[in-house]
């Protein structure tokens, strides 16, 4: 399933966002220089990933502190991921996909209707990509189903240790 290699860059996008705002990834790389932690999950009515994404925003702090920014996206309707944001004071950016335009460039697993079980509907799985501030992939993940992903605590260690051990150009 992998597409991309470590070093690789990768694909620009632009979906909107909760704010009502359109979210370019290379103008925000062009205007931020910094490294990008790409999360997408299955949507506001998936409990996993409501608990992921509050565990987030506990540990925005810590990204920021690393100078990691943070980028959600879910292929669910904008309009309810906007109530859910706001429900749950999650203040990073998130993005819908309705469109699977990032889903399909970044090839996250897609739960269609041709999927061999059912699991509410069609919707993206989640997939995790941390990038550099030149948009060179360091880290990658993607999941066909709810469970296994990383818990925020090991994406905080990943983000360090990959700090660490990060080799110069």
């Amino acid at each position: 399933m992998t597409k991309f290699q470590l070093g690789d860059k990768i694909p620009s996008f632009t979906l909107p966002t909760v704010t009502g705002e359109t979210f370019s990834f290379s103008e925000h790389q062009d205007k931020h220089q910094s490294w990008h932690l790409i999360v997408f999950f299955r949507g506001s009515w998936c409990p996993v990933c409501k608990s992921e994404l509050n565990d987030l925003e506990e540990s925005k702090g810590f990204f920021e502190g690393e100078n990691v920014h943070l980028i959600t996206i879910s292929s669910e309707k904008l309009d309810s991921l906007k109530s859910f944001s706001e429900e749950e004071n999650l203040s990073f950016t998130m993005l819908s996909d309705e469109s699977l335009e990032a889903i399909n460039s970044f090839d996250v697993y897609y739960h269609g209707e041709d999927a061999p079980y059912e699991d509410h509907g069609a919707h993206g799985e989640p997939a995790y990509f941390l990038v550099d501030e030149k948009g060179k992939l360091l880290y990658q993940q993607r999941q066909t189903g709810p469970f296994g992903r990383p818990s925020t605590t090991e994406l905080r260690k990943i983000v360090k240790y990959i700090k660490k051990n990060l080799k110069s150009d």
